[in-house]
């Protein structure tokens, strides 16, 4: 059976597949384009298990606030290449934009059907591995959400709108106004991204984590010249 260069063109641009992949995968399935787009994701399943031994430290951090809720999630890449990469970039989003419903739970996050695809987000992360030829996963989500006042944010070395390398919610309850609300919690959130504190309250403080920065301060002090 001859396999026409439009369909091959409209697999690719469906699943985002290399193109002597779609041509296989319609020779295989002799021209049922739903068939080859079932037989693509078999394969790309099957690439992603090869590569997800692999080391993912890059990636990006996806905030969305919306209401009195506000979510972040961590997708991780092996390079800061594939962070540039558009396709990432709007996977990344996508996860975001489901985060809240998530509550902070990963395996939740995991199983959500991912936006505008009758895949689950795990899914999609496979698709992409086999697409793109990395290894990417969900690393952590969290969620904020106020009963009145506002969630602020904040993202460090932002690459497109919500998305960075360092994000940052804030959550106040309050029934101030909610501009000066917005503006405080901004302020806080880059705060926190600058000096990554451990806790918000001193009570929080662990004795153990204490005594080590005591110990640390003590040192630094006997080493100071005597006059």
């Amino acid at each position: 059976m001859t396999i026409s260069a439009s369909l091959v063109k409209e697999l690719r641009e469906k699943t985002g597949a290399g193109m002597m992949d779609c041509k296989t995968a319609l020779t295989e399935v002799k021209g049922d384009i739903e068939a080859a787009i079932d037989w693509l994701r078999k394969k790309g399943l099957s690439k992603a298990a090869k590569k997800a031994g692999r080391i993912a430290a890059e990636g990006l951090i996806g905030i969305n606030v919306s209401g009195k809720a506000g979510s972040v999630v961590e997708v991780n890449s092996e390079t800061d290449f594939v962070a540039r990469n558009e396709q990432f970039q709007e996977m990344v989003t996508n996860i975001a934009s489901l985060a809240a419903k998530a509550g902070g739970d990963v395996a939740k996050l995991l199983a959500m059907t991912f936006p505008g695809k009758k895949v689950t987000v795990e899914e999609q992360v496979k698709e992409l591995i086999a697409t793109i030829g990395e290894n990417m996963s969900v690393r952590r989500t969290a969620t904020l959400q106020v009963s009145e006042g506002v969630v602020g944010s904040y993202m460090h070395s932002q690459v497109a709108p919500g998305l960075g390398k360092i994000g940052v919610l804030v959550a106040l309850e309050s029934t101030g106004d909610k501009a000066q609300l917005e503006a405080l919690g901004r302020q806080l959130a880059m705060h926190i991204a600058a000096a990554n504190p451990q806790v918000v309250n001193v009570e929080d403080l662990s004795k153990e984590a204490l005594e080590k920065e005591r110990a640390i301060y003590v040192a630094q002090a006997k080493a100071e010249p005597r006059n």
